[in-house]
Parts: structure tokens; C-alpha cells; sequence
């Protein structure tokens, strides 16, 4: 994983992605992560190369749901708010997370704060529960700094990303 520049970020942002930056390398299996807002929109990425690869060629970088932390995005979001639709059908409160094993891999999503996700792709071999345990303890540790304000801030610090590499 190539960290993002944190450069310019505040206090708060650079934890955040120090969190996501020690998720990714302290979890054995961990594919990629994606931090989204309740909008959809991806605040935090584990994978700016191949969010980069993507943007060039989309056919380029396969590992992962289309091989970028955007396209990981667009998944959680919309699994979240697939679960939060059947929790409000069956009245059964917040959803506090979801996880899904396929063949090839797992997915997971948890809720962090404000309707913000955690996503995390995960390799077939990777083991659910400590996947599980280490998301749960980032949601701990980052739920209460996520603030609409930090939102902004990580939202437009991938934008500007975004541009640099376009150029």
C-alpha cells in the first residue's frame, strides 16, 4: 500500500488515515478498505495506486470491485443502505455491521458514525472474525473524530488528489 500525502491535513485527518494506513498492514487479508459518508461519497482510501491504475484504465487493476477503492465505495454504500432498508422493514433497530462470504473473498461493512461506512475486501483466505475485530476497534477509535467538518476535509483532499492525477 503507497500511503496518501497527508500533507496540509489536519491533526485529525492524519489520524485517520494512520488508523486505515495500520488496518490495511497489521490484518493478513485485507484486499482493500474504503471509509464512506452517508452520502456515498468515499472519504478514505487504503489503495491510491490502484484507485490511480483505475482512473488511467479501468480494465487495468482487477483485484477488488474493479480495482478501486471508488468502485469499493459505490458496493458498501449501496449494501448499506440495503441493510439499513430491511433493518427499518423489520424493525429491528441500527444495523451494526454486515459481512459477506463468497468464493473468492469476503466484503465487510460496518457503521461508524453519522451513517459513515467502513469497507473492507478482504482475500478468500483472510479469517472473518479478526477482520471483524480490527474493523470494530478502527469504528471505536475513528467514530468520534469524524466529524462533518473532518468529512469535508478528506472529501476534498481526494479531490484534489483526484486532479493531480488526472493532470
Amino acid at each position: 500500500m503507497t500511503a496518501p500525502s497527508t500533507f496540509g491535513l489536519s491533526r485529525e485527518a492524519r489520524n485517520l488515515h494512520w488508523l486505515l494506513t495500520n488496518l490495511v498492514e497489521e490484518v493478513p487479508g485485507i484486499e482493500s478498505v474504503a471509509v464512506v459518508s452517508s452520502d456515498g461519497l468515499l472519504l478514505l482510501s487504503s489503495d491510491q495506486d490502484r484507485n490511480d491504475a483505475a482512473r488511467r484504465s479501468p480494465v487495468a487493476a482487477r483485484s477488488g470491485p474493479r480495482g478501486s477503492a471508488a468502485d469499493l465505495a459505490t458496493v458498501v454504500s449501496g449494501i448499506g443502505s440495503l441493510t439499513v432498508g430491511a433493518a427499518r422493514l423489520m424493525e429491528s433497530g441500527a444495523v451494526k455491521h454486515t459481512m459477506v462470504a463468497m468464493d473468492e473473498g469476503s466484503l465487510f461493512v460496518m457503521s461508524i458514525s453519522d451513517g459513515s461506512l467502513l469497507g473492507v475486501h478482504g482475500s478468500a483466505e483472510c479469517d472473518m472474525s479478526v477482520v471483524a475485530y480490527h474493523m470494530a476497534l478502527f469504528v471505536g477509535r475513528a467514530g468520534h473524530v469524524l466529524t462533518p467538518e473532518l468529512r469535508s476535509e478528506l472529501r476534498k483532499s481526494l479531490e484534489t488528489e483526484s486532479a493531480g492525477s488526472a493532470r
